[in-house]
């Protein structure tokens, strides 16, 4: 049994089937976190999985009585890890290359 071996008149880039490595346009990805702190109920599920642990629990107190999420540094990579545990929608990531904006609904931006 003989093994078909790709057409050399195209090049790499076009053989059929074969698609080229997925490579982020600009380096790192950075990300803008914002938290709404009245609706934080303190589960800390956002701190715990965030894998550049930009998230530190603040020594503050929402209106309900709960400890919420701060940001400790600015290492976001806006993975958006916060967002999909949260249970309560209190805290999502934006790219840093979108404008400066405030979201309304009072979210607070911690970068």
């Amino acid at each position: 049994m003989s093994r078909a071996t790709p057409s050399p008149s195209l090049p790499p880039a076009r053989r059929p089937f074969e698609r080229a490595p997925i490579v982020p346009a600009s380096g790192h990805v950075k990300g803008r976190v914002y938290i709404a702190k009245q609706r934080c109920k303190g589960c800390e599920l956002c701190i715990e999985f965030c894998p550049s642990d930009v998230l530190a629990r603040s020594a503050d107190f929402n209106q309900k009585g709960y400890h919420y999420p701060i940001v400790a540094n600015d290492g976001c990579i806006n993975c958006r890890l916060c967002l999909t545990v949260c249970p309560e929608y209190a805290i999502f990531s934006v790219p840093v290359t979108r404008p400066a904006v405030a979201p309304q609904g009072g979210f607070t931006c911690c970068t």
